[in-house]
């Protein structure tokens, strides 16, 4: 094989691919990156047997061939040859020559047919989304998966189609994000569970543009994402999803709209008297106009007024702070409005049109 590429697009492939290389595994085949350059393009894929990614880069294919090389050398030798065109060549002892400027390497390689393939995806069911729109629904959700394996359904998001909806919803036992998507048109009724870590290296692919697409294919063991010249394939998680519609509620004895970048700031500010792992709480007294935010630690106090709207009863009120500015710092409008029962029952953060919903339980606390 012999193939000849512009280092940049030979960097940003590696880079692409390299977010499915595992970082332990017993089989040192799936350390590498796959370089095929057997038929009329040159794709580089790499495959952890959970998460796959296989992209295309421009250049010129001298000698058809494929080989694996070691992910980590590989990835680093690309990242430090200067910016101008790099020579790929192999030999029958699969040795591999890496020529840039006056730079040349030589590095032991292992025979692409070693190289486990991504599965085949029959491409029937299918939705179409533009990158910003995926991206964004990544970021205002994934926050909310668990990081622990103690429930897999939790460490990984449900894609809920429902014709012209779609639904994408985590949690880890303390609150839940949905984010609400319209589709362009109907589908069939679909339920999937995408890894966390799937979305995750996906997000940080995609350019985000609202003129560039994505196309997801769903099978029952599988999902594929398909954007430009880049393909992901990621197993499903199995087993059924939570109900989640069973656990949210239309009734509120208290309802508050409030400046959302007002809110934010001053919850922002209370934490910097938490040290990081202590659980305090920040303790919210819900008044006529005024919210009064409070929270104490071993370093100090601070309580804050900030003017608001409300309906309902008064209410005091527990919250862990953290999970309150990670849905905040999602939400794009100017104010937010909460919707409140009592102080056992969980807060909704949400519009209108519930395009969003989070749910955040409250915590105990002892009034300072």
């Amino acid at each position: 094989m012999k193939i000849i590429c512009n280092k940049s697009n030979l960097a940003k492939g590696v880079s692409i691919v390299s977010k499915a290389v595992p970082s332990k595994t017993t089989m040192s085949i799936l350390e590498c990156i796959l370089i095929d350059a057997t038929l009329d393009t040159i794709k580089l894929t790499a495959n952890d047997m959970e998460l796959g990614i296989q992209t295309e880069i421009d250049g010129e294919i001298i000698n058809h061939g494929m080989i694996a090389i070691d992910a980590r050398i590989f990835s680093e030798i690309v990242r430090k040859l200067p910016d101008n065109e790099v020579t790929i060549e192999t030999d029958d002892n699969y040795q591999v020559t890496i020529v840039c400027e006056k730079a040349k390497f030589n590095i032991a390689a292992k025979p692409g047919d070693d190289f486990t393939y991504l599965p085949m995806i029959e491409r029937e069911q299918t939705i179409t989304l533009s990158q910003f729109t995926l991206k964004e629904v990544i970021r205002q959700t994934i926050f909310s998966i668990a990081d622990n394996e103690s429930n897999k359904l939790m460490t990984g998001e449900l894609f809920e189609i429902n014709q012209n909806i779609l639904r994408v919803i985590s949690l880890d036992g303390h609150r839940i994000s949905i984010r609400k998507i319209e589709l362009n048109e109907n589908y069939e009724h679909q339920k999937i569970v995408v890894p966390g870590k799937t979305l995750i290296e996906i997000s940080k692919i995609l350019s985000g543009e609202t003129d560039k697409y994505v196309s997801i294919y769903f099978t029952r063991n599988h999902i594929l994402f398909e954007f430009e010249k880049t393909i992901v394939v990621s197993r499903l998680i199995e087993g059924d999803y939570f109900r989640i519609d069973q656990m949210l509620s239309s009734d509120y004895d208290t309802k508050v709209r409030i400046n959302k970048k007002e809110f934010l700031s001053c919850i922002d500010r209370a934490t910097l008297l938490v040290k990081e792992g202590d659980k305090k709480p920040i303790i919210i007294n819900i008044m006529d106009e005024v919210m009064e935010l409070k929270i104490k630690s071993q370093l100090g106090s601070m309580n804050e007024d900030i003017y608001i709207t409300k309906e309902g009863k008064d209410l005091l009120i527990g919250f862990n702070p953290k999970f309150l500015i990670d849905a905040l710092r999602v939400i794009d409008d100017e104010e937010v409005e909460l919707y409140l029962m009592n102080a056992k029952s969980p807060c909704f953060i949400k519009d209108e049109t519930e395009k969003y919903i989070y749910l955040i339980l409250p915590v105990n606390f002892n009034v300072i």
